[in-house]
């Protein structure tokens, strides 16, 4: 299983520029793959969606801010999104009693991916490198592996 992070999502969403071909070229060729994403992203995404909507100071923007949370809807619905469950919140204990230092937000993702055993696709090696045992790779560069 392939996870995809929240910062390669987007890429994916946005569907343009050297990052989005490189990335659609890789997820092509792993046919072999179920490409999920979790609903820890769900939430950092929805959260960004809403806070745009709420900001919105006309009718224009507004209706703009819930066009797009519908394409995000949407988007969720073209993949499998893997939960946050038991065995993910003790892999996060785990983790955190380990005093691994990224945000929660990743360290529950990570969680996610060493629970499934799933190779994670990101941008964010820095981070995610700290986790030990989290199988992470840039699949957005031609370098990545």
């Amino acid at each position: 299983m392939l996870i995809l992070d929240t910062d390669v999502l987007t890429i994916i969403q946005r569907g343009s520029g050297a990052a989005y071909a490189q990335l659609a070229q890789r997820l092509d060729e792993a046919t072999d793959e179920v490409v999920a994403v979790t609903i820890v992203s769900f939430e950092e995404q929805m959260r960004g969606w809403l806070a745009c909507i709420a900001a919105a100071k006309t009718d224009e923007r507004e209706i703009k801010g819930y066009a797009r949370l519908r394409s995000f809807l949407e988007d969720f619905q073209t993949r499998p999104v893997v939960d946050y469950d038991a065995a993910a919140a003790a892999e996060y204990r785990r983790l955190r009693a380990q005093r691994v230092r990224i945000g929660a937000m990743d360290l529950k993702i990570a969680a996610i991916t060493l629970v499934h055993r799933a190779r994670l696709i990101s941008r964010n090696l820095a981070d995610f490198g700290k986790v030990p045992g989290l199988w992470v790779e840039d699949w957005t560069t031609p370098s990545g592996p």
